[in-house]
């Protein structure tokens, strides 16, 4: 799914209602159906709804959702911030409609112009209705806001009622790459209405994703836009169960297990043997259909009693028990275990400086499709010029420690800058960035970045690396030709796992060999949802 400016939003409009004739009317209605569909689904018990709309498109959307709302049975209050003498085009339309519906319930909305206040008991049961609808300032938005608009802002804030937010949060930039604060503002105020939910349509801004505007989920809601009108120059992309039915279809009958590749785990060491078992064992559960984890000699058998799935190869070790040069002399088994394999190198391998010479020699020489994580990445310090593409397919997986070692910024650096960091380092060397966190990202050398939804604080614990290396690994094995999707692919499913695991077990207690135990049901569900809106999560 694309992510679009709030520049590139207007120009899709136009174009659905020009180019495909759908008139801006019919997607006004289906803004405000979306919105009244999400509070009657999400907040069932609420009988009474009051609805903040302001003068714009924002307010036309907000008359639609009373409509509906009042259709349903639900006790509604519309706030109208505005002499009803100035809307204009489809919100001045929705206006009346609305009127109608309200007549016979001898409602009529709360008019509040400019200059007046906000002090009046109607005004003050409005907010305290059991949902509060914000439909006063839309993406198109721009500052400073209104001495009325900021004063509704302030009483939205102080309400103890759940906010929903129409497209966005009332005075938020919807062109955002980070969380707004008070030195954002000339004045030294942040006129931005809190929400607890936001239903935004056809496809989300960079503040959705970014810029942290809502304790609760935001739900994109297609409102008729073709897929042929919604075109963007930002090369931002949010994964969404929708952009994998390829990957995610059925099986061939006559399918074996040579139809779904072999991945070759290179790594753990004396003490980290786990790391490279649960990479292997992970590549098997995203549906890879071999794996063999080489490994030195003396933790062979810790990693053989992981999972009896699991193949290994012993490689020649050094004193510290970590794989040494001669695993790459002429004639060895690794020779023929690299030939028509997906590489994964680095789960636990460590930093021993010969074992780093080795991967080194190994990312050089090897002409398979390959996925560079931990240590792996480590040997790379201050050689990064060495970590290219050079004709195959090659994803590293840093988290932001690793990506400071591998470009020689801070971490500090790193996190204010994910995604140029993520985007030049893509470009520059030709290969798939995953820079992990919050929002991971996954960079193309062309510049595109997906930008992954899924995930929790409580996978912030030993070894999830691991596994997502070998969910790598194994989705690319099956996806040879589709390699960015399989990343991106690789990266949701295993969010959503942790997402459940946590939901099952909670942040604290998750370890990472749960999000193996959770990945049937991620896929279970990423099936589920390739019909419904898209929910983005916090």
């Amino acid at each position: 799914m694309k992510i679009v400016s709030t520049a590139e939003m207007r120009e899709i409009d136009r174009s659905t209602a020009e180019r495909f004739g759908i008139p801006s009317l019919t997607l006004m209605e289906n803004a405000g159906a979306a919105v009244a569909r999400f509070v009657l689904s999400d907040y069932p018990q609420a009988e009474r709804v009051g609805i903040l709309c302001g003068k714009g498109n924002n307010g036309g959307d907000g008359f639609v959702v009373a409509r509906k709302l009042v259709e349903a049975g639900r006790a509604v209050r519309v706030l109208l911030l505005s002499d009803p003498a100035e809307l204009r085009g489809d919100a001045a339309t929705m206006f009346q409609n609305m009127l109608q519906k309200l007549q016979p319930l001898k409602t009529a909305p709360l008019i509040v112009r400019e200059g007046s206040g906000l002090d009046s008991s109607d005004a003050a049961e409005i907010f305290k209705a059991d949902v509060i609808v914000d439909a006063i300032l839309g993406t198109g938005f721009r500052p400073p806001v209104s001495p009325l608009y900021a004063a509704a802002i302030r009483k939205i804030n102080a309400a103890s009622a759940p906010i929903v937010a129409v497209d966005i949060p009332s005075g938020a930039d919807a062109d955002a790459m980070r969380p707004a604060s008070a030195t954002d503002s000339p004045a030294g105020v942040l006129d931005e209405a809190r929400a607890d939910a936001i239903v935004t349509f056809t496809a989300p801004h960079p503040a959705h994703v970014f810029a942290a505007l809502t304790s609760g989920p935001t739900v994109v809601a297609p409102i008729g836009s073709p897929p042929e009108a919604i075109v963007s120059q930002l090369g931002l992309h949010l994964s969404t169960p929708l952009d994998f039915a390829q990957q995610l279809a059925p099986r061939a009958r006559d399918a074996n297990k040579g139809s779904y590749g072999h991945v070759l785990v290179i790594g753990g060491s004396l003490g980290k043997a786990g790391a490279a078992a649960m990479a292997g064992f992970s590549a098997l559960r995203a549906g890879a259909g071999l794996s063999t984890v080489a490994t030195p000699k003396s933790v062979l058998a810790t990693v053989a009693a992981f999972h009896p799935e699991l193949m290994t190869e012993p490689l020649p070790e050094t004193e510290q028990g970590t794989i040494s040069l001669r695993a790459l002399e002429s004639g060895s088994s690794l020779d023929t275990l690299l030939e028509r394999k997906t590489l994964a190198i680095g789960p636990g391998i460590s930093r021993n400086s010969e074992t780093a010479e080795f991967v080194r020699t190994i990312v050089k020489r090897s002409a398979t499709s390959m996925v560079v994580d931990a240590d792996g990445l480590n040997a790379f310090e201050g050689a990064a010029d060495k970590l290219n593409r050079c004709g195959r397919t090659l994803v590293i997986t840093p988290h932001p420690g690793e990506m400071s070692r591998l470009t020689g910024l801070s971490i500090a650096e790193i996190q204010a800058h994910r995604l140029e960091v993520a985007r030049d380092f893509a470009r520059e060397h030709e290969l798939i960035v995953v820079l992990k966190g919050h929002r991971t990202l996954i960079a193309a050398p062309d510049g595109t970045v997906w930008v992954n939804p899924t995930g929790n604080p409580g996978m912030a614990t030993g070894g999830t690396g691991d596994i997502l290396t070998g969910m790598v690994a194994g989705l690319i094995a099956q996806h040879p030709q589709h390699p960015l999707g399989a990343t991106a692919l690789a990266v949701y499913l295993h969010g959503l796992a942790g997402d459940l695991a946590s939901e099952s077990l909670g942040e604290n207690s998750l370890v990472a060999t749960d999000l193996v135990r959770f990945l049937p049901q991620a896929f279970a569900e990423m099936r589920d949802q390739q019909a419904a809106d898209i929910r983005i999560h916090p």
